[in-house]
């Protein structure tokens, strides 16, 4: 007579996913830390070499952002076709390529704006949140949230550094040898690292979403479940003409732009509303950075809960310290109240990108997320240059930040309602899957 016993098969200690996601950061650090982050170390070089003034060169970052919010969508679409990879190594050679022939760009003002065009073009398609974010969402599903928030810690840390990096480079060699230095660091560095490792999906390497090996049906959530009947997200999601006539994505679209306008317009206008009240420029740089920091505390946090708590409740979360941080802001607050002010924003800027994935993830599947999420990420950067324009109008009209901040308020208090009024995912997180077990004959009497 015998007795059975089972144990749970044993997994692998690593999930390859987890390559993946520290491969996404390298793959985006060069990427909006240079081109957004490091664009004011440039800016003075920009205007005293083209003689310019700085309008005229701060419309060469609008053209940059305005290309690429155009395109963005477009290029969801041919991930969505062609998937991510292949995309991104396409682009992210181009990108290279294009800084590097910064060497060659003359001291005519329209060969900037030539340059920033196709900047704007080549970058949003390769080394961006949105091809990343895609391949990042395919290899994850219970840990989704938490591996996107890492994986945009490339730009977060690379937000800190590369600015230092840029301001030496063009101290010693001058701006159109740093865009080419940089260019040559994109070319040897992330380049290869990503055309070795990167794989749009688990299923290339025989492996499922979080590394799960059962081929079991699982069941979704309790509370993300509109009905019993849907099947697995990893498998399936809405088409991109179901989800244009959406409700829910006109919401979510709604949220994220009013979202953008106000954290982009209260945070790259941060240093001036400092130093427009009277506070020096070494307190006004404590709040930028107080900003960065908090923003990278923002990806990290957010990706966390949003793997164990309802997305908009996450998002309601830091959005409303982000409402509250410009409230404090707009009551002319000063002293440490007014850096706690700065770090709240910087909460809400951290948690956008990850969140957006997130939701559109959730709510419609992964069918045709990359055109989804194309077509947010555009209209989020649409939306993140008018709130900058908007601030800047504001204070020039009424010469104090006071008025275009009680805006900026009420503006993410209006995201908040709309974000509570969100309904139950459509495809909701997978429960983990029951693993196979191995029978393990004992003898009895042994």
């Amino acid at each position: 007579m015998t007795r059975w016993l089972s144990r749970p098969s044993k997994r692998p200690r690593l999930f390859y996913g987890w390559l993946i996601v520290v491969v996404s950061a390298i793959g985006l650090f060069l990427g909006p830390p240079l081109m957004v982050f490091s664009f004011s170390v440039f800016f003075k070089s920009l205007v005293l070499d083209f003689h310019a003034s700085r309008a005229a060169v701060s419309f060469a970052f609008s053209l940059f952002n305005i290309m690429g919010a155009l395109l963005i969508p477009c290029t969801g679409m041919v991930i969505d076709r062609f998937g991510a990879k292949r995309i991104i190594l396409v682009f992210t050679l181009l990108y290279g390529l294009v800084l590097c022939s910064a060497l060659w760009v003359g001291s005519s003002l329209w060969q900037l704006y030539l340059l920033f065009t196709i900047l704007g073009v080549v970058m949003v398609s390769g080394p961006s949140p949105l091809a990343f974010g895609v391949v990042v969402s395919h290899w994850f599903n219970r840990h989704r949230g938490l591996a996107l928030g890492l994986s945009m810690m490339g730009i977060g840390i690379g937000s800190v550094v590369v600015p230092i990096l840029a301001l030496h480079l063009i101290a010693s060699f001058g701006w159109r040898a740093a865009f080419a230095i940089f260019g040559a660091a994109v070319l040897l560095l992330p380049l290869p690292v990503v055309a070795a490792l990167l794989q749009n999906d688990p299923a290339q390497r025989g492996l499922r979403p979080d590394g799960d090996k059962s081929n079991h049906a699982s069941y979704l959530s309790p509370q993300a479940l509109p009905s019993q009947d849907l099947p697995p997200q990893d498998k399936q999601g809405m088409t991109w003409h179901e989800i244009w006539h959406s409700h829910t994505f006109w919401i979510l679209i709604s949220i994220f732009s009013l979202a953008g306008a106000c954290v982009h317009g209260a945070v790259l206008h941060m240093s001036a509303i400092f130093t427009d009240r009277g506070v020096t420029a070494q307190r006004a740089a404590i709040a930028t950075s107080l900003v960065g920091t908090a923003v990278m505390l923002g990806r990290l946090a957010s990706g966390y809960l949003l793997d164990r708590l309802f997305a908009p409740r996450v998002a309601i979360l830091f959005y409303g310290a982000t409402a509250v941080g410009i409230a404090i802001l707009c009551a002319r607050a000063s002293g440490p109240l007014a850096l706690v002010a700065s770090f709240l924003v910087g909460l809400g800027m951290g948690a956008e990108v990850e969140s957006m994935a997130y939701m559109i993830s959730r709510y419609f599947g992964l069918a045709a997320f990359g055109t989804a999420y194309g077509h947010a990420f555009g209209a989020f950067m649409i939306a993140g240059s008018a709130g900058v324009y908007l601030m800047g109008a504001g204070y020039d009209r009424f010469h104090s930040y006071t008025v275009p901040l009680a805006g900026l308020c009420g503006a993410m208090v209006l995201a908040l309602v709309l974000l509570a009024n969100l309904g139950p995912y459509r495809y909701g997180v997978q429960a983990k899957p029951i693993q196979p077990i191995k029978p393990i004959e004992v003898p009895s009497g042994a």
